[in-house]
């Protein structure tokens, strides 16, 4: 298949590396408009570098710097824009240790990464949305939604708060052609997780127990995840809302 999501414009956030740059790229690929967003300028000069020089993106990549963080960045740069057909909500933290590790202001910025950009962003894009009766929020979730993991309390928790939003938004507009549908990867090798191996004691021991966690033996890659990304953006799931794919590498069996 090719150009399955072409003439959609799709705002992507944290898009300078990782899941989210994969998925700009990949929505690209199959003919979006996509806006990248994230607070790094270098990271996003790059990707529209990349999208630019790639001769299989028939859609475009556009840049803008916005912190999911601040409700004005987001209100800004969706009044610039047309009504979004594809919101993908990438930006996430990980915090590292469990219950009596974590400060109550880790556990705030936690939130406030992980779930509460989701919900101003997609407050911000659903009256366009609604003005079309058309639309698709795709959230990145993760396994640790699912399961428990050692040392990641504040990341589960607010995971596990993704997929409470996703069912919320889900519910609340099914009958007017908006979908909401969440991703829950296992671990993705991306720059975010080569900076937390690197913060322990022994990196090399560290990553093979990141890798040993998926039964497939590997980590994955932000491609993968990527494919999923493009598949619940498509035309091929209008019959599909509130429901979540993990790509996990086995971890959910």
């Amino acid at each position: 298949m090719s150009d399955r999501v072409k003439g959609k414009l799709a705002l992507v956030t944290a898009a300078g590396q990782g899941i989210g740059r994969a998925s700009s790229l990949a929505l690209a690929r199959e003919g979006a408009t996509v806006i990248a967003t994230d607070i790094n300028g270098d990271t996003l000069a790059d990707l529209e570098r990349e999208a630019a020089t790639d001769p299989s993106v028939t859609g475009s990549v556009n840049t803008r710097i916005m912190n999911a963080l601040e409700r004005s960045d987001i209100e800004a740069t969706i009044a610039a824009l047309d009504p979004i057909d594809v919101l993908v909500n990438c930006a996430g933290f990980v915090h590292h240790g469990n219950i009596l590790e974590c400060t109550e202001e880790e556990w705030d910025f936690a939130f406030d990464l992980n779930v509460k950009s989701m919900y101003r962003l997609s407050k911000a894009v659903l009256p366009g949305m609604l003005g079309k009766k058309s639309g698709s929020i795709v959230n990145i979730a993760s396994i640790g939604a699912h399961q428990g993991l050692l040392n990641r309390f504040a990341y589960g928790a607010s995971k596990a708060a993704v997929l409470g939003l996703t069912l919320g938004i889900a519910k609340d507009f099914v009958g007017d052609g908006i979908r909401c549908n969440a991703i829950s990867p296992g671990t993705v090798q991306t720059p975010s997780l080569d900076g937390r191996i690197a913060a322990f004691d022994d990196p090399v021991a560290a990553r093979q127990q990141f890798i040993n966690r998926q039964p497939m033996g590997r980590l994955g890659e932000p491609e993968e995840i990527a494919a999923a990304v493009v598949y619940l953006a498509s035309e091929e799931t209008v019959f599909m809302s509130g429901q979540n794919i993990c790509v996990d590498g086995g971890m959910s069996i």
